[in-house]
């Protein structure tokens, strides 16, 4: 099965930079989310997530490629959601993501070009910037997309993530396994 099958065409650029990637790091709101925040009376915070996106980080993590968040806000839901997940790499209130970004890669000692980013707003751009494969999600700011290699075709909050990852596993040659991950 090949990508263009399930989402939309990809240029070889693209999809020769997804075959070299051993992270992702997706920002939250407006990637994971579709960016908007609920508070309520008590000052309780809500977000709404895609179990679609749970899915593809786990069956990301299966594959061999790690994953991270760097966000600006700092929210236990982001914690809880994260670490149900699996991910293993989670910084929260960052709003300066290039220190995180850094860390991450002596960390785990990789290249600026093992590594791929999801954004879709202003913070997002200094990683984007400097990582192998940036990826904006398809209702990114019109700056996102400029700079980034790929637009995913769904938005954020609504699959953009697990198109990614999706792309990721099937640009290494794996498969799109359907059963044994909950999301």
């Amino acid at each position: 099965m090949q990508f263009s099958d399930l989402y939309q065409p990809i240029e070889q650029d693209a999809w020769q930079r997804a075959q070299a990637v051993k992270l992702l790091i997706c920002d939250i709101d407006g990637v994971f989310s579709d960016g908007r925040i609920y508070l309520g009376n008590q000052g309780e915070e809500l977000k709404a997530f895609n179990t679609k996106d749970g899915f593809g980080i786990k069956a990301l993590l299966n594959s061999g490629t790690q994953v991270a968040v760097i966000t600006g806000r700092q929210s236990q839901i982001v914690q809880t959601r994260m670490e149900s997940l699996g991910v293993p790499y989670i910084y929260q209130g960052r709003e300066h993501k290039l220190d995180a970004y850094g860390e991450l890669k002596q960390t785990l000692n990789l290249s600026d070009e093992q590594i791929a980013y999801i954004g879709d707003d202003g913070p997002d751009l200094p990683v984007m910037e400097k990582v192998g494969f940036a990826v904006a999600v398809n209702d990114a700011h019109p700056l996102v997309k400029r700079i980034a290699h790929y637009t995913t075709m769904l938005p954020g909050g609504f699959g953009a993530v697990r198109e990614l990852t999706d792309l990721l596993i099937l640009a290494k040659g794996g498969s799109l396994g359907t059963e044994g991950t909950s999301s």
